[in-house]
C-alpha cells in the first residue's frame, strides 16, 4: 500500500452495499473527498468478493447485511484472497458480536453509516493507508466487549507488551494511536520498511492479526494514556 503515497494517486475503492441509494450516497462523499476513486460497485456479498479478486481495489467497503454472501463472510474471504486490499465495514450496526467477528476476519476499519461524512472519509483514507479506524461510537464497545473482565484483560495486556522490545512498545503506541506505517516512519526517524517490519513483529509477538486488535491490546496496556 506504500503507492497510496504517490502525488496525485487515488484510493481506489470497492463499494458493496445490497441499496442502490446507499451506495450512490457513498461514492458522492467519497467524490467530494478528492482523492477517491470508485472502481466497482456490488449489491451482495459475493459479487463483492468477486469484483475484489477482478480490479484489486485499495479498499473493500462492505455492508454487513447483505444477500448471498453477508459482509463478514466477504470481508474473510477479500483479506484471505487479495491481501493488497483493505476491508473496513460500513453499515448501521454496532452489536459487538459483529464488530469482534469483522475484526477477527481480517477488517481494519469499522464505520457507523450514521457518521459524519468526514469520518467515512478519515476511515477509508486511514486503512487505505495501513492504519486502523473505529468509528469512535464503537471503540468503546470494542475495548470493553472483547472478553474477560477489564482488570484481568489490562494485567493481560501488560503481560504481553512487557514480552515486546522499547522500540517495538514505541511502535505499538503509535499504532495504536491510529498512525499509518509512513506517519510512524516520520515521527521515529525510520525507513518505511524498517516500520513494516517492526510492525510485523508486533503483531507477531503479541499473536493478533491486525492492527485493530494490536492497538485494543495498546490501549488495554495503558500505552495510550
Amino acid at each position: 500500500m506504500g503507492a497510496l503515497s504517490e502525488p496525485g494517486r487515488r484510493i481506489r475503492v470497492l463499494l458493496a452495499d445490497d441499496e442502490a441509494m446507499i451506495r450512490a450516497g457513498v461514492g458522492a462523499i467519497l467524490a467530494a473527498g478528492g482523492d477517491f476513486e470508485v472502481v466497482a460497485e456490488a449489491a451482495d456479498g459475493r459479487e463483492a468478493v468477486c469484483l475484489a479478486q477482478a480490479h484489486r481495489p485499495d479498499v473493500a467497503l462492505l455492508d454487513i447485511r447483505m444477500p448471498r454472501l453477508d459482509g463478514l463472510a466477504a470481508a474473510e474471504e477479500i483479506t484471505a484472497t487479495v491481501p493488497g486490499t483493505a476491508v473496513a465495514m460500513l453499515t448501521t450496526f454496532s452489536e459487538d458480536a459483529y464488530v469482534a467477528r469483522a475484526l477477527g476476519g481480517g477488517a481494519t476499519g469499522f464505520l457507523l453509516k450514521s457518521g459524519d461524512p468526514h469520518e467515512l472519509m478519515a476511515g477509508v483514507r486511514a486503512v487505505a493507508g495501513g492504519a486502523a479506524f473505529l468509528s469512535p461510537k464503537v471503540a468503546r464497545h470494542v475495548i470493553d466487549g472483547l472478553g474477560g473482565g477489564r482488570l484481568t484483560r489490562e494485567a493481560a495486556a501488560r503481560q504481553r507488551v512487557g514480552a515486546l522490545t522499547p522500540r517495538e512498545r514505541e511502535v505499538l503506541g503509535l499504532v495504536g494511536a491510529g498512525l499509518s506505517n509512513p506517519e510512524i516512519a516520520d515521527r521515529l526517524h525510520l525507513v518505511e520498511g524498517t516500520v513494516k517490519a517492526y510492525v510485523s513483529a508486533v503483531l507477531e509477538r503479541l499473536e493478533v492479526k491486525n492492527r485493530v486488535q494490536a492497538a485494543i491490546v495498546a490501549y488495554e496496556a495503558g500505552l495510550l494514556t
